[in-house]
């Protein structure tokens, strides 16, 4: 969704409000793609500081279903996104400042609200999902989910490789 931001930028330097529904249903990831279930409208302000600085503001919640890294069930995750950017849309970013904040997210005088969100999803984007804090994960063998049922599968064991170190635990071993 795109919002003309012509009005703040004008000479009037009129503050813009508005809701608008967030258009994004997938989120494209290197790691894979993860469909937005649930989103509520954005929220979006956007007032003129001075010059061609604005200060935009936005705000939504939007839930992304995202595989448990144990067990790769689906999780819900919800994302609750409150998000203030200080720009210079008159400036590159190799040009910015350190109270600057990237302006990746405006072309010409349109705001891309659904760019501006995906990259506050991104920064808050979870190291790791479990579906559950004593999530079993799935067989190394069969591949079969723990947290549903066992397998018939035998215990691998340690790694024959790694009875060197084995070993030096068992010799140094204070009791």
């Amino acid at each position: 969704m795109l919002i003309n931001l012509s009005d703040v930028l004008s000479d009037q330097h009129k503050t813009v409000e508005e809701t608008v529904p967030l258009t994004m249903d997938m989120i494209h990831l290197r790691s894979g793609d993860y469909p937005v279930i649930k989103s509520e409208p954005v929220r979006v302000r956007a007032e003129h500081l001075k010059g061609k600085e604005l200060l935009i503001t936005a705000d939504t919640c939007l839930t992304v279903l995202i595989p448990c890294d144990r067990c790769l069930e689906d999780v819900k995750h919800e994302f609750v996104l409150e998000c203030t950017k200080h720009v210079d849309v008159g400036l590159s970013d190799a040009e910015l400042t350190e109270e600057l904040d990237e302006s990746n997210f405006i072309d010409g005088h349109q705001l891309d609200v659904d760019r501006l969100i995906f990259g506050e999803v991104l920064s808050g984007w979870p190291e790791k999902v479990l579906c559950s804090e004593d999530c079993k994960g799935l067989c190394g063998v069969c591949g079969q989910n723990l947290n549903t049922g066992s397998c018939d599968c035998e215990e691998p064991g340690l790694d024959p490789r790694m009875s060197v170190v084995r070993d030096l635990f068992k010799n140094f071993k204070e009791v």
